[in-house]
């Protein structure tokens, strides 16, 4: 039974008001192949004329969009074909879109200018469109949320060059990563793994605060970050080429190309390689600043389709990565596992199999579909004397049924059943175990849809898991137009993780600290409900966009991390029914006062809280305050493309160091602080040209690590960072693109 303290949450689940008018526009997107043969587009961005609120096309190029009452022109755009404007007529409310290959005017492919925005499904969710995220250098995923506030972005420590995210004001592991609604980064790839993205391959970006969707399992408690690939079926790359360089002497190169195999089958190829082989050391504490490291990232993916009867996807990838950090004068083949010099080194195989596949059953929304995936991850790496070695094997299948029960579309059901399993070997110094997790799950979930003027979306899974017993997970969400331009969303609903001790907390391994597990840790497990705002406004002619949001996190049950007690250890065990929650609110405005502008102007405030010895604390490394301002102009026909973002960081509690020598103290907090970013892009008929610099105000947090000067010694750790440990970084690159030709394809 749950406690009261539990249920209260639930509050939330109500809401009363409905309104029994409004419609929505729900259609198909295509493109021309052949005389006579069309193909769906994914990923299309769909809204109404002068509007921000819109929506993308799905993976079968369908979408439903709400009606705006005095709105009847709607505006359908996608990446290197032609923006289309239709006018719905007033008792129409199913259209089929087809769009044509891109117009070449001055050397310049006209497509949309919109980069980021709120998509019009019931949970809370912004796209970074493929504008959104060529806005910023983008390597990789960790990079690519700088315009955001939903996201936030930091180095775990200062030696490994691994970054770490926080949603809600919470780690990113209680986040869900997914690739194409497949979950993607968890278990051994959790350190890395937003690194192991390459920019360069992503078509969009999805970020959904809260719980997400029963059928996508039990693990997403504060949100979800969905990654699209690009994707053969609907992009035209013949080859695609980008090549980046920064101040620091890393190197990226990035090669996609696609090929049409038979008329209902493609495929792309997508190469990815970096390299940093400078060592530097700004701040002259005989570190570096960031590790040495190559990466070579390769994936073929295919999209086939039987007409009418089925549709696929599969992808195929491979990773491998080496880093090599420390102090300046560490050699690997001299120093490795000796105090001669403190050393860091990892080598990183993965390998992942995704492969989507849907019948089309006879009823006109009917579907069966599948998602299975194979993953193969081996993690080696050694911390000055420390070593750990672990490996992963892991699979997954969902199976679900999807249709409507009536003939007006009000009620649709998802039912089915998925499975995990997961093999973790691990090695930690002189210890060896097993860990095997068999997860068996079942889920269905009911949707009931007025007209789009409301939304509800109710859910319920039962998981059987093989360690931890059962986990229900109850999910619900609801949005609720209240007025032509104001909308209310609620969600709420329950979420559980499987923690993994020593590869989430690899941060810690920089340092002298002994890792103390007092007890069995348990599964986590919290409730998460929250509630947002939008209300869209005209200015000269274009609609903007005010959102406001909060959202409540109340674990049952929390791994704490406490490395407040002794700067010589770090404690793992359960919060056992102690308090241990957060509150997070924000408010964001995304303006468009004149063409080709975009501001948008947010501040987020997060307030976590943790029970640690008895003593109820704010969470250590987390900011409390954060605003964001970001100002984008884009010239006629987008030649020229200009943006700056800044970003004001509140102060953060930091670990105690209070038992230190006073040489190796830290203050309580950290202080204020304020970075800046700037890229300008020169576009050309085949070639974009892009420069622009990081951090350009060239703060940087002073001492990183403490006791750099005796790394063997009890006080050595780099992971207490709340600020860049790099200074300035200028960087600069080329896109290079070669279509197909409409007629060729």
């Amino acid at each position: 039974m749950y406690t009261y303290k539990q249920y209260k949450i639930l509050i939330l689940f109500i809401i009363a008001n409905l309104t029994l008018n409004g419609q929505s526009v729900e259609g198909e997107i295509f493109e021309q192949i052949d005389a006579g043969n069309k193909q769906t587009i994914s990923g299309a961005a769909v809204y109404w004329l002068n509007t921000t609120t819109g929506t993308l096309s799905n993976d079968d190029g369908k979408f439903i969009l709400p009606r705006k009452n005095n709105e009847n022109k709607l505006v359908v755009s996608f990446m290197g074909y032609q923006s289309d404007t239709i006018e719905i007529e007033q008792n129409q409310n199913k259209i089929q879109i087809l769009l044509q290959k891109g117009k070449e005017i001055s050397g310049v492919t006209v497509t949309s200018d919109e980069s980021a925005f709120i998509s019009s499904r019931p949970i809370l969710t912004q796209s970074i469109t493929t504008e959104g995220l060529r806005k910023a250098a983008c390597c990789n995923l960790s990079e690519s949320f700088e315009s955001t506030l939903s996201v936030d972005v930091s180095y775990s420590d200062a030696i490994s060059g691994a970054k770490q995210i926080q949603m809600l004001g919470l780690a990113g592991i209680y986040t869900q990563i997914m690739l194409e609604n497949t979950p993607y980064i968890r278990g051994l790839s959790a350190p890395f793994g937003l690194m192991y993205i390459p920019g360069s391959w992503m078509e969009s970006i999805n970020i959904s605060k809260g719980t997400s969707s029963v059928i996508n399992g039990y693990e997403s408690i504060t949100g979800q970050i969905d990654v699209n690939y690009k994707k053969p079926e609907t992009n035209k790359e013949k080859i695609f080429i980008n090549a980046f360089v920064n101040s620091m002497m890393k190197t990226e190169l990035n090669f996609n190309s696609r090929i049409q195999v038979k008329e209902n089958s493609s495929t792309m190829f997508l190469f990815h390689f970096e390299n940093q082989f400078l060592k530097s050391d700004h701040n002259a504490d005989g570190f570096m600043d960031a590790p040495l490291n190559t990466q070579l990232n390769f994936m073929n993916r295919w999209d086939y389709a039987i007409p009418n009867k089925m549709e696929g996807r599969t992808m195929v990838s491979y990773l491998y990565e080496t880093r090599e950090g420390g102090q300046m004068q560490f050699d690997k083949h001299k120093d490795y596992l000796s105090e001669n010099a403190y050393g860091l080194g990892i080598n990183t195989h993965r390998m992942n199999i995704i492969s989507k596949n849907g019948l089309l059953l006879p009823g006109e929304h009917e579907s069966l579909a599948s998602i299975v995936s194979f993953t193969f991850h081996d993690f080696d790496a050694f911390y000055g004397l420390k070593t750990l070695h672990n490996r992963q094997l892991s699979a997954y299948a969902n199976i679900f049924y999807e249709n409507f029960l009536d003939k007006n579309d009000r009620h649709k059901i998802n039912a089915g059943f998925s499975y995990q399993i997961d093999g973790y070997e691990e090695n930690f110094n002189d210890t060896n175990s097993f860990r095997l997790e068999s997860v068996p799950g079942v889920f269905a979930q009911y949707s009931f849809i007025l007209d789009e003027k409301f939304v509800a979306i109710a859910g319920m899974r039962a998981d059987i898991h093989s360690i931890y017993g059962l986990f229900l997970t109850p999910r619900l969400h609801m949005k609720w137009q209240m007025l032509k331009n104001t909308s209310l969303r609620v969600s709420a609903g329950k979420g559980y993780r499987s923690p993994n001790v020593y590869i989430e907390n690899t941060s810690l391994l920089n340092s002298s600290r002994n890792f103390v597990i007092e007890e069995n840790i348990k599964a986590e497990e919290a409730w998460n409900a929250g509630a947002s705002f939008t209300q869209v406004f005209k200015i000269k002619g274009k609609e903007s966009t005010l959102i406001l949001d909060y959202f409540y996190t109340d674990f049952i049950n929390q791994t704490i991390i406490n490395v407040d007690r002794n700067t010589q250890y770090v404690y793992f065990y359960n919060s056992k029914g102690s308090k241990s929650y957060a509150h997070s609110a924000q408010i964001e405005l995304m303006l468009y006062p004149f063409k080709g502008w975009e501001i948008i102007s947010a501040y987020r405030l997060n307030y976590v809280v943790q029970e640690i010895d008895g003593k109820l604390m704010e969470k250590a490394l987390n900011s409390k305050h954060k605003a964001l301002v970001s100002l984008s102009y884009a010239t006629k026909f987008e030649k020229w493309k200009f943006t700056v973002s800044g970003q004001l960081h509140g102060k953060q509690r930091l670990p105690s160091t209070a038992t230190n020598p006073e040489q190796y103290r830290k203050p309580s907090h950290s202080p204020n602080f304020f970075t800046l970013n700037a890229q300008i892009t020169k576009k050309f008929k085949y070639i974009d040209i892009y420069v622009g610099a990081e951090n350009i105000t060239n703060y940087m947090q002073p001492h990183p690590v403490i006791a750099a000067d005796d790394p063997f010694g009890k006080y050595f750790d780099s992971f207490i960072i709340w600020g860049p440990i790099d200074g300035i970084m200028l960087y600069g690159g080329l896109r290079f693109t070669l279509k197909y030709n409409t007629s060729t394809i």
